[in-house]
């Protein structure tokens, strides 16, 4: 039986099946961005293919498909989601738009205001109020609500955000209204803030709710149509979607929260990640994910990624959980670009899939990293993917002339440039994730991966003083591979606002004992196997604005929940993490409980352990070729990835080529190949 994992990035979509021995067949296969579901079904055809199987027959013995998607990311931030309205109470349609009353750039006057996904003669008030405590003041007016949608129907929107005041303290007017909106907008998609976020604060709730209402139709039609071309090719096991919190979900339950899926493809790379950890004992990693539109980095600290509860994808604010990833618009397709002064840029924007890099002749003509890189002599023109495709170095060069008349420079300086200002600019992300946050970032190794992070890895480690490069042998495809090593997960989260002194023990010990009974209920609808559940909470001290998480549940230090009232042990765990983060607590102060949370897991058969590779003889490389360096040009060796022998040992410069990524060795570099086959580079830094 098979494991699939399949990750459908900008440029590739990638696949990776385990079989029950653990070893790991690839896949990777250009995305089809119009539907990204028949890039999945080639990418299975060819999977098969590898595996001498069709594809019938590999998806019979397939036991789990495991995917993540761009789908939601895509619809935010190219504004290609659904036509979405938005009901609210009567005389705040405006929250979105007042946001916090602050604007990214603060002292820029010139700064438009960002472009709202409802537009506001969609946002409309209905006649409904309730109090912080639950009460009702104003009940819901039916006349206000039918009007309401009675417009909605005439401007023919996709989906519908709901969000009352105060209803995540008390959901019954948004329930009635998602009745309401079932008989009048059968075929709507509806999005309850109760049901995406029963948090305080407004803004964050009303924006979560909105992305929520504005990608879930896409996604969901996505999803669907995966689901059908799916079947229709033979599979018949369930389909579960990484999340942005990393842990995974069903279909239904994926479309229902279709913002929880914003980060779905990278949330892979980190899963992936935090299991490498486990298995090579390294426990302090930086993920760096470079592929073909953009590059993602984090952080794994003690074998764990670090969550984060609130975050934004373009201008659009989404508070729920999601790993703490920062995507950086570098990739092998970043466009390089000169501006009116002269000066050299390299990125966001990107080639993508279609056209591509100009060297993969789709009919792209503006210069890429990868075009640059191939210049350079890093990438062998005839054996790009194991030889499926063959790179037109003549166009590159042609591109690449463009850029450095440009600049008034020769071709190799020009893309020796292009390579450089990516490496920088992608440096530069890995200290916005490490040393901004007051981490040192040499006490880590870069764990590179993602089909074009080989080339770039070792010279990112020298700017920041790392002094070792983990390649796994499966790096091309790591976030596919990562996928099969997350479990189910759901997540539920409850405001229960009060200074601890005032609260209830009793109270908030069966608070979390109903919302883990909710996760469970809601688990069980899809999962029959052995579950664990988490609980922490968001507090500050009673003067402060912001709240910060506290984990509950910490082995022989976590919260003891016998207790009839476990206030006590939570207060205590506030103020220690208040100091782990801060350096100091006060506990004269008066601690506030904001928000309750509970994670309930469904715990997945363990990915088997990739099989150690049979002792052999050193590989020798196969060719030598002339590479562009920072000192001009030197011949590298150039070795078959796959081949290479446990034990061995290469220096730079060198290359090692597999069908589907390339790792560059600089001078001064030393690999050590692993007894899985991976690379453990030790720099000169």
């Amino acid at each position: 039986m098979f494991r699939i994992g399949i990750d459908v990035g900008g440029t590739f979509t990638d696949l990776v099946a385990i079989d029950q021995s653990g070893a790991a067949t690839l896949a990777k296969v250009p995305s089809t961005p119009v539907d990204p579901s028949l890039g999945v079904i080639e990418g299975l055809t060819e999977l098969a293919t590898k595996l001498k199987l069709d594809r019938n027959r590999l998806l019979s013995r397939t036991d789990r498909i495991v995917h993540g998607t761009t789908v939601a990311t895509n619809a935010l931030l190219e504004s290609k989601g659904a036509r979405t309205g938005l009901l609210t109470t009567e005389g705040h349609r405006d929250v979105i738009e007042m946001r916090e009353g602050l604007k990214d750039d603060r002292y820029n006057l010139r700064l438009p205001p960002p472009e709202q996904l409802v537009p506001r003669h969609l946002r409309l008030g209905v006649r409904e109020r309730l109090r912080a405590d639950g009460r009702i003041e104003v009940p819901l007016d039916m006349a206000s609500l039918d009007e309401a949608i009675a417009t909605l129907r005439a401007a023919r929107v996709e989906a519908v955000a709901v969000c009352y005041f105060h209803a995540w303290r008390d959901a019954s007017h948004e329930r009635q209204t998602a009745e309401i909106l079932a008989r009048a907008l059968p075929d709507v998609y509806v999005s309850l803030s109760s049901s995406v976020l029963p948090q305080i604060k407004e803004f964050e709730r009303v924006s979560t709710t909105i992305v929520n209402a504005y990608v879930g139709p896409v996604v969901s039609r996505y999803l669907a149509r995966l689901e059908a071309r799916l079947v229709e090719a033979g599979y018949r096991g369930p389909t579960l979607i990484i999340q942005s919190h990393g842990g995974v979900a069903p279909i239904a339950e994926a479309g229902r929260l279709a913002a929880g899926g914003v980060l779905s493809g990278p949330a892979g790379g980190v899963a992936g990640s935090v299991h490498a950890a486990r298995l090579i004992g390294h426990k302090n990693l930086i993920p760096f994910d470079m592929g073909g539109t953009s590059t993602d980095i984090c952080l794994v600290v003690e074998g764990e990624a670090a969550l984060v509860m609130d975050r934004k994808i373009g201008e659009h604010r989404i508070a729920l959980g999601s790993l703490d990833i920062a995507t950086l618009g570098a990739g092998g397709g970043s466009i390089a670009t000169v501006d009116a002064g002269g000066i050299l840029h390299v990125g966001p924007q990107s080639a993508g899939a279609m056209p591509g890099p100009v060297c993969y002749g789709q009919g792209g003509t503006a210069a890429t990293v990868t075009d640059a890189n191939l210049v350079l002599g890093y990438l062998d023109p005839e054996r790009f993917l194991g030889g499926a495709r063959r790179l037109d170095k003549m166009a590159a060069e042609q591109a690449v002339d463009r850029v450095a008349a440009s600049l008034g420079v020769e071709r190799l300086q020009a893309a020796h440039g292009i390579h450089r200002i990516v490496n920088t600019n992608m440096a530069e992300g890995v200290r916005l994730v490490s040393v901004r946050r007051g981490v040192d970032p040499r006490r880590f190794a870069l764990f590179a991966f993602g089909g074009a992070a080989g080339l770039h890895a070792t010279d990112i480690a020298r700017q920041l003083g790392l002094g070792k490069v983990i390649v796994p042998r499966v790096a091309a495809v790591l976030s596919a591979w990562g996928m099969l090593a997350t479990d189910l997960r759901f997540e539920v989260s409850k405001s229960h606002i009060g200074d601890t002194r005032a609260l209830d023990g009793g109270a908030v010990k069966a608070l979390f004992d109903d919302m883990e009974a909710e996760g469970l209920a809601r688990l069980r609808r899809s999962f029959t196997g052995p579950t664990r559940t988490s609980r922490a909470v968001d507090m500050r001290y009673g003067e402060q604005v912001f709240e910060i998480a506290v984990p509950l549940d910490d082995g022989a230090r976590g919260v003891d929940w016998s207790l009839a009232d476990p206030l006590p042990q939570i207060v205590e765990r506030f103020h220690r993490r208040h100091e782990a983060l801060y350096t100091y607590a006060m506990p004269e102060q008066e601690s506030v409980l904001v928000n309750a949370r509970v994670t309930v897991t469904g715990v997945l058969d363990e990915l088997p352990r990739e099989p150690s590779l049979p002792e052999a003889p050193p590989a020798p490389p196969y060719a030598s070729r002339s590479i562009y360096l920072d000192g001009g040009f030197a011949e590298a060796s150039v070795f078959d990835f796959d081949a290479l022998a446990p034990g061995q040992v290469i220096s730079g410069p060198a290359i090692a080529e597999s069908t589907m990524t390339t790792v560059l060795l600089r001078p001064g570099d030393q690999a050590a190949v692993t007894e899985r086959g991976w690379l453990e580079i030790a720099t000169d830094s």
